[in-house]
């Protein structure tokens, strides 16, 4: 009994367009966007999030929290932005619920 091959049909696929050819293909170079910004503040900020989790480790988005809402409510605006963005950097989420929530405290 003799072994035969038979190709899979192909339907109107072109040698250029075969698994193999487009896996040696060259990828076009992607342009990663980088989420954490461009500027020296946000290199700044990014550091002191960072020396923030060293400290407190996986607690460090909540006390940065509470570090934000003591300033919100001493009064000092500039602590409380400073605070809220280490607590975004750490945790976005945890960010939004207390900006919301110092809003509604600030309508009030």
């Amino acid at each position: 009994m003799s072994i035969r091959f038979a190709a899979p049909k192909t339907l109107g696929r072109s040698p250029a367009c075969s698994p193999i050819a487009r896996a040696m293909a060259r990828r076009a170079v992607e342009h990663v966007a980088n989420d954490n910004g461009d500027t020296a503040e946000a290199d700044e900020v990014m550091r002191a999030a960072l020396r923030h989790f060293a400290v407190h480790g996986l607690g460090a988005a909540r006390a940065a929290r509470e570090h934000a809402e003591e300033a919100f409510f001493r009064g000092d605006r500039n602590a409380y932005d400073w605070w809220l963005k280490i607590t975004r950097a750490l945790d976005r989420r945890l960010a939004a619920e207390a900006d919301g929530r110092m809003r509604i405290t600030e309508l009030s």
